[in-house]
């Protein structure tokens, strides 16, 4: 099936590595021209030959300029991709009932949520001109916020009803918003003994690994392994495709079943 992104211009933020990572190689396939953000380039994401632009998105001013960057040499802009999240959960984080300190709500909050509003913000004027599109990633936590911090499940909420209200604002200006709800993914987060996972495995006195290795039935994902980041790329590109011109306002879950309301 035709995208019909070729030569389209798109931008992606947290592209260094998994879901990020991912969607650039995905676009940079269908012959798009891609703009990866992120604090670090890495060997990886130098390979796919995106245009890298370094940027800390927790900046409030990062996502002004990562624009004013892109647009100076190009004005053409047809799809934003806001992927940077996440975040450093500090130990006492993982075990706090409300989600960790004032200052770490600031910071997740921040990358999680404000972050994908001021791109968009600064994105906008192009976007219309191109009658592009905003794919916008969110997290299964912001339906079942179960087993992580609070304030990252409630950036993520805020960040799926937001993408929500926006499309139905921008309807006339032809330019669609839409989410992809991932799951559990083997991404760094979930992989890597330092990562959120790791680290939360170990404040517990489980071995990581085996940790790892029963998450997909205890989070209740019918598939019985983790999403790889490749799959989610696709969705994101789906969904960016002008093939899909009414796919407005809508929050695609691909989580392996673990989700159980309909």
């Amino acid at each position: 099936m035709d995208l019909d992104l070729a030569g389209k211009r798109v931008l992606v933020t947290g592209a260094s590595r998994g879901i990020g990572l991912a969607t650039v190689e995905a676009f940079v396939a269908e012959g798009a021209e891609v703009v990866a953000v992120s604090r670090k380039n890495t060997p990886e994401l130098e390979a796919t030959g995106a245009t890298f632009v370094s940027a800390d998105l927790l900046d409030p001013g990062a996502p002004r300029r990562v624009l004013d960057t892109v647009l100076a040499s190009d004005p053409r802009l047809d799809v934003l991709v806001n992927n940077a999240g996440g975040g450093d959960a500090f130990d006492a984080d993982l075990l706090d009932p409300i989600g960790g300190s004032g200052a770490a709500w600031d910071d997740v909050l921040a990358l999680n949520l404000r972050a994908a509003v001021e791109m968009t913000r600064a994105a906008l004027p192009a976007l219309s001109r191109a009658r592009g599109a905003i794919v916008n990633i969110s997290s299964s936590s912001a339906r079942d916020p179960r087993g992580v911090p609070l304030s990252y499940a409630a950036a993520k909420a805020g960040l799926s009803a937001f993408s929500r209200g926006l499309a139905e604002k921008l309807g006339e200006t032809g330019v669609r918003v839409n989410v992809v709800t991932p799951g559990a993914t083997r991404t760094a987060i979930q992989t890597s003994p330092d990562g959120y996972v790791g680290r939360l495995s170990a404040s517990m006195g489980v071995d990581h690994e085996s940790f790892l290795a029963a998450m997909p039935e205890q989070s209740g994902m019918v598939t019985g392994k983790l999403i790889e980041p490749a799959e989610i790329a696709r969705a994101v590109l789906l969904l960016a495709s002008p093939a899909m011109p009414s796919a407005v306002g809508s929050n695609w879950i691909v989580d392996g079943g673990a989700l159980k309301t309909p």
